[in-house]
């Protein structure tokens, strides 16, 4: 099996989902003696940062110039790679970890007010009585106006067992309440299923260390609401779920497969291989499965689709994914938080590399739009980012902004309901079931 992986995160919530790319914690290998060319480079660095600490036009932070010219360095390279300062990373390792100090909410930003979405149910927000679509103005009596989003949900956050009161408008209520709330362990959430009749259904929003435990818990849960022998199978729905970590994607990919290869790394030499093998035992009990992604499907979501994809274990169902087929390592710098540096190229069992290109569906099943949303077909996906490491074989496929848009009534979801109707007989299509002994040779 691969070392363990590491998740880089960036989230704008209290105790919600967070966006992520899958990555690996480690250090690389040594580096190739410098050149005299190299030397001779930085000391035009050198020159031109002394040249800027003594002449701009205002004194700047030293710390903050050289931090930003490490970014530079880093993110001149691909999309992926960049510094992390000391916050930055312990914002990543708090995602990673899929729990901390919190109240509960997920949050976004609004008119420079912060708007509840939604409360996390049973969670301290939740108790408190906040709800949805409440504005929250002031945190402790301070105004939130003038603060990122950022900004707003740092403060919010803090050590368990401490308060805070939120001052909240409400639609309806005349006057602004006060609520307070005691913070308190919250965890992200990255698994939920529910009993679609005889079709167990179950959503992954993102790979964290909760993940592979949340989708065993999924499976018993199911089979005991749904019983086994009424269960017809499963949908796993990773739409607009943008990865995570990649020991939690080969481990949900594991729990549908019985042998064979689920992912191989390849870095820049050539014997820089690390494969990731399926171990007996398929929690789905052979039940058809069917995989629902879209062009906001990315990184380790894109892992699992092409697995089982590979393997002929699972249908997949929607429009092409993301088409981010890298990984990146976070390598520690101590006091000064880390760096993010792509390291490797990933593989689904088959040997493709989805870099720029992204899974494409067994069955293509686009979207009814909105009319706000129609014309909104823009180039998206890695294939569109600037700087994006190229495609091995030089095929490249963009994706539209538009197909990341999922209905929020499932009845309205074009996608599930033609899974539902695969997997219930209603619909015919020869790409399912999928068959297995058509799959890769193990």
């Amino acid at each position: 099996m691969m070392r363990k992986m590491g998740l880089l995160a960036a989230g704008a919530v209290v105790g919600a989902v967070a966006m992520g790319a899958v990555v690996q914690v480690g250090q690389t290998g040594s580096a190739t003696a410098a050149s005299s060319e190299t030397y001779r480079q930085l000391n035009l660095f050198g020159d031109v940062f002394e040249r800027v600490r003594s002449d701009y036009v205002e004194e700047p932070s030293e710390k903050d110039l050289i931090e930003a010219a490490i970014d530079g360095m880093l993110t001149s390279l691909d999309p992926h790679s960049s510094y992390l300062d000391p916050k930055s990373f312990r914002d990543m390792q708090v995602q990673t970890r899929g729990e901390f100090g919190g109240l509960g909410i997920e949050v976004t930003q609004e008119n420079d007010l912060i708007k509840v979405v939604t409360p996390i149910e049973d969670t301290p927000a939740d108790k408190a009585g906040v709800r949805a679509g409440d504005v929250i103005t002031h945190l402790d009596g301070e105004p939130i106006a003038g603060l990122s989003l950022r900004e707003a949900v740092d403060q919010m956050r803090g050590p368990v067992n401490s308060p805070i009161t939120l001052t909240v408008r409400r639609e309806g209520v005349e006057k602004p309440l006060d609520i307070k709330i005691i913070r308190d362990i919250i965890q992200v959430r990255s698994v939920r299923d529910r009993a679609e009749e005889d079709v167990g259904y179950i959503r992954i929003t993102q790979f964290n260390e909760q993940t592979a435990d949340g989708l065993n818990d999924a499976f018993s849960e199911l089979k005991k609401e749904i019983g086994k022998d009424k269960l017809k199978g499963y949908i796993l729905d990773l739409r607009n779920n943008p990865g995570g970590l990649l020991d939690q994607a080969i481990a949900v990919s594991d729990d549908f497969l019985d042998k064979g290869e689920i992912v191989s790394t390849r870095g820049r030499k050539e014997d820089d291989v690390q494969r990731a093998t399926a171990r007996a035992g398929d929690k789905a009990d052979g039940k058809p499965v069917i995989v629902l992604v879209n062009g906001a499907s990315a990184s380790a979501s894109e892992i699992v689709a092409g697995a089982l994809q590979d393997h002929r274990r699972a249908t997949i169902v929607g429009t092409r994914s993301f088409g981010k087929g890298s990984v990146q390592t976070i390598i520690p710098l101590g006091r000064n938080g880390a760096i993010r540096l792509t390291t490797a190229r990933y593989y689904t069992p088959s040997g493709r590399s989805i870099q720029a290109k992204g899974i494409e569906p067994d069955i293509e099943v686009v979207q009814e739009l909105p009319e706000e949303l129609k014309g909104s077909e823009e180039a998206t996906g890695e294939a569109n980012l600037r700087g994006h490491l190229s495609s091995e074989d030089g095929e490249e496929e963009k994706v539209s902004a538009a197909s990341a848009y999922v209905p929020a009534e499932a009845k309205d979801d074009k996608q599930l309901q033609y899974a539902l109707d695969l997997l219930r007989g209603i619909q015919v299509n020869n790409r399912f079931p999928a068959d297995p002994s058509q799959g890769i040779p193990n």
